[in-house]
């Protein structure tokens, strides 16, 4: 079935990118939980996984909220207001979700299920009350899974967004919507897509269209539609079958020289997210030294500390990757 979507010269204007933090927690939590190992996130998956069971977020609100196929609820993807929202605005706006929109997804997704789990049940009863345990454990699941690797996946889909960017600027707008999936045409002021089960008109979509790459999405495309908010589009992002791969140590010796040897021998370590005791093992530094050098660091803003159970995960910002990543003149 192909479905068609009019645009408007208004909706062509109102055309946007964004990076959305929740546009990638339910793709990601389906590849955890998946019985067949992922070929893209493998590396990933296998770092995760057991810090996602030891939590217990294998049995908790997301494991009943995200099945392994299909339909998942559209209170859990709220449009981005920005280009870039922070994960705090998006909890924010799940947790403000209308009562009526959750227990409309709810039933949506007891259709396609058949029925709906204790938790669920209870949250379609309250949503107000049972929606701080959602966000809690979303946060719980950003800081386990995503947040350690969020600078290298941030790149990923910012380097996307700025590809197309400049092919809009060269080519228009078009371009852009015929290159985004080979199920995707834009022609005669519509765009089209195929394999989609539901129509998708502008009676049932708001104006304009919000385009998201993601890195979790796999091979095909994901949407919601949810009046009044825009359409949006999360699309399989340019460079994701790279984004794991391991990369060559950088030439470290000049920031060796401003950063000390220590400090830049454990930013070159950091290519993974790691604890104190696990640096220390792969350096051969003391454990005190290691803190004192990621203290450090973490002042600098080279890294950032992130909670998973009873340990601190360390990994490198943005800021860091540039460091070690820069031409060497």
């Amino acid at each position: 079935m192909v479905t068609e979507l009019a645009f408007s010269a208004s909706d062509l204007a109102q055309v946007r990118f964004a990076v959305s933090p929740m546009w990638e927690v339910a793709p990601s939590f389906r590849i955890l939980l998946s019985a067949t190992p992922d070929p893209i996130h493998r590396a990933w998956a296998d770092q995760v996984r057991p810090r996602l069971v030891a939590a217990g977020l294998d049995r908790g609100w997301l494991s009943e909220l995200i099945p392994p196929t299909g339909y998942v609820p559209d209170f859990l993807n709220p449009a981005p207001t920005t280009p870039a929202p922070p994960p705090e605005a998006e909890w924010d706006a799940i947790g403000a979700s209308p009562a009526e929109r959750v227990r409309r997804d709810l039933d949506h997704l007891a259709r396609h299920q058949g029925t709906l789990g204790p938790r669920l049940r209870a949250l379609h009863r309250d949503p107000p009350t049972r929606l701080a345990k959602v966000t809690q454990e979303l946060e719980t699941y950003w800081e386990l899974a995503l947040a350690p690797y969020w600078a290298r996946i941030r790149t990923v889909l910012d380097a996307d967004v700025l590809h197309r960017a400049r092919m809009i600027a060269e080519h228009g707008a078009g371009r852009v919507l015929n290159d985004l999936h080979a199920s995707v045409t834009w022609d005669d002021d519509a765009l089209r897509m195929a394999h989609r089960k539901q129509p998708l008109t502008r009676n049932t979509a708001g104006t304009g269209l919000l385009l998201i790459p993601s890195a979790f999405a796999g091979p095909g495309l994901r949407t919601r539609i949810t009046l009044p908010d825009p359409p949006q589009l999360a699309y399989p992002a340019r460079g994701t079958g790279t984004l794991w791969t391991a990369r060559p140590a950088p030439r470290a010796d000049a920031l060796a020289a401003v950063l000390g040897r220590s400090r830049t021998l454990l930013l070159t370590e950091l290519q993974t997210p790691a604890s104190t005791t696990q640096l220390a093992q792969r350096t051969g530094l003391s454990p005190a030294g290691v803190s004192q050098c990621l203290t450090a660091l973490h002042k600098a803003g080279l890294v950032s500390t992130h909670r998973a159970g009873r340990s601190v995960l360390y990994a490198r910002t943005t800021a860091a990757e540039t460091l070690l990543n820069a031409p060497s003149t």
